[in-house]
């Protein structure tokens, strides 16, 4: 069977050429003899892949010294708790910016290990906008604020990230790490589950300022405190050795592409391409406010579900998958990460057009 397009909003579209690397070393990985799946993490084989990861990531972020870079499991949900463990010591409390989904995981729970403040939220329009916040709405006794930088079911994202002072701003990137430039000094702490943007499921990166590792609550678990991983560079027990060593590859081919400022490029193209189809159409509408689109993820809705259905099931047959929508939301989305091609983009919109050609 022929490749499809993939627009599921994770686990994600992988690049080809990522993929056909990782198959031609399946059996035999760098002259070792064997797979990455069959090496022990104390070996010097692997020692070379995790190092390589990082050094990558460290290039196409721009991440200073003063940064952590941690390889950790259990997805962005475990970050929900590690991070109100790990940095909610210095006054019990943390002031959040409910835009979705995702946040309202985060904020839940936070409050089971402090008070977590919710200072905006756009929960009135059904998230469908990212509210602003002035810097004095911030809580300056907060440990830290939270955000969710791009809302992958929702289809919004930060164009412009809050200003909270001297309290840390910690952002959870699942959806968006690695789409545009971002200035990692901004953050005290960033988390990305790998699934959408960096690899296959089973990989959690997170970049922490060391200022602020070492803080934990005395109630954290050893498994869950920064430091632990921190202290032994990401290998205090086994990590996701295969998770991490397709996570370095993905890296190292976005360096080849030209790194992020070129995946923005190419990521504003497909946006720009998608959305522009759904402004003009008269039977497709985004959901999203225009100035908060995210460039990762686009919903968009049809006016019943008979339609919709309709659609999904033809878009399945012209190789086009996993297109359906969150039901919080409903409709259709697509998600169109870094690893997702122009020509995907340009061909789904082309499939659109005859949709909507024959279904008026």
């Amino acid at each position: 069977m022929a490749r499809v397009y993939n627009f599921s909003a994770g686990p994600a579209v992988l690049p080809e050429p990522v993929l056909k690397k990782a198959a031609d070393e399946m059996l035999d990985c760098n002259g070792s003899g064997m797979s990455v799946m069959e090496m022990s993490h104390r070996s010097k084989d692997f020692e070379t892949i995790i190092d390589a990861a990082e050094a990558s990531l460290r290039k196409l972020m721009n991440i200073p010294t003063t940064y952590k870079v941690l390889f950790l499991q259990g997805g962005a949900s475990m970050q929900f708790a590690m991070v109100p463990l790990n940095l909610m010591s210095k006054t019990g409390k943390a002031d959040f910016i409910n835009t979705g989904t995702w946040s309202k995981k985060a904020i839940s729970e936070a409050k089971r290990y402090g008070t977590a403040n919710v200072v905006a939220t756009s929960e009135d329009k059904n998230f469908s906008y990212i509210p602003k916040v002035a810097k004095e709405k911030f809580d300056a006794g907060a440990s830290y604020v939270h955000i969710t930088s791009n809302n992958t079911i929702e289809g919004t994202k930060y164009n412009v990230f809050p200003d909270t002072g001297a309290v840390p701003l910690v952002a959870d990137m699942s959806s968006n790490i690695l789409s545009e430039a971002m200035d990692v000094t901004k953050f005290g702490l960033i988390y990305a589950g790998a699934q959408k943007n960096i690899g296959p499921a089973g990989v959690t990166v997170v970049v922490i300022r060391e200022d602020i590792v070492g803080k934990a609550l005395p109630i954290t678990p050893t498994m869950l405190n920064y430091e632990t991983h921190a202290k032994e560079k990401s290998l205090y027990n086994t990590p996701p050795t295969y998770g991490i060593y397709m996570a370095k590859l993905v890296f190292e081919w976005m360096l080849e592409m030209g790194g992020v400022s070129a995946m923005e490029k190419i990521n504003k193209e497909k946006a720009e391409i998608l959305y522009d189809f759904i402004d003009e159409s008269s039977l497709f509408k985004g959901t999203a406010a225009k100035e908060d689109r995210s460039l990762m993820n686009v919903p968009f809705t049809l006016p019943t579900d008979e339609l919709t259905d309709k659609c999904l099931k033809e878009a399945k047959q012209n190789g086009l998958v996993q297109l359906k929508g969150h039901r919080s939301v409903g409709g259709l989305r697509a998600s169109i990460y870094n690893a997702m091609p122009v020509e995907g983009v340009k061909k789904l919109v082309e499939f659109l057009k005859k949709f909507e050609l024959g279904n008026k």
